[in-house]
């Protein structure tokens, strides 16, 4: 079976059978989305939440906005049929603890919220969710089921 890693910032996507994996998901959250009719998976790791945040900024996967939209693009040149997609994401952890409240801080969070609204807006249906916490994962996305493996340090390993 084919195992395609997805780096930080990046994305990519794959048929049946093949997995997708990203490692080492902190404040950064991993999409996973899924065709389950055409068994087609997409990963995107993305970083920071919006592209409208900084100026010049030519790689698309690294923001929720345009790192989601360039995935689902990818997907249906692939095959995939957008109305069919569903969404699993992971990750958007607080690595440090911070004293104050400053919402800029807290880039998981926003990294979280960011993906939701995303997802929202284009109509795909987040079906399950591992976010928030302090600690690192590492997932999986299987292209044969849809299931997606978060591994953590110290919390254990889950199918979502």
């Amino acid at each position: 079976m084919e195992i395609i890693k997805v780096g930080m910032a990046d994305l990519n996507i794959i048929k049946a059978p093949g997995i997708l994996t990203t490692l080492g998901l902190g404040s950064c959250v991993g999409i996973a989305l899924y065709d389950k009719h055409n068994k087609i998976a997409g990963l995107a790791h993305i970083m920071l939440p919006s592209s409208k945040e900084i100026k010049n900024n030519t790689n698309k996967a690294k923001f929720a906005d345009t790192g989601i939209e360039l995935l689902i693009e990818k997907m249906v040149k692939e095959g995939a049929i957008k109305e069919l997609l569903t969404a699993k994401i992971a990750g958007g952890a607080q690595m440090f603890s911070f004293n104050n409240n400053n919402s800029i801080l807290k880039i998981g969070e926003r990294n979280v919220q960011a993906t939701k609204e995303k997802l929202k807006e284009l109509n795909i249906k987040i079906i399950s969710e591992d976010t928030g916490g302090n600690y690192g994962r590492t997932i999986e996305l299987n292209a044969d089921d849809g299931s997606l493996l978060v591994k953590t340090i110290g919390h254990g390993v889950k199918v979502i």
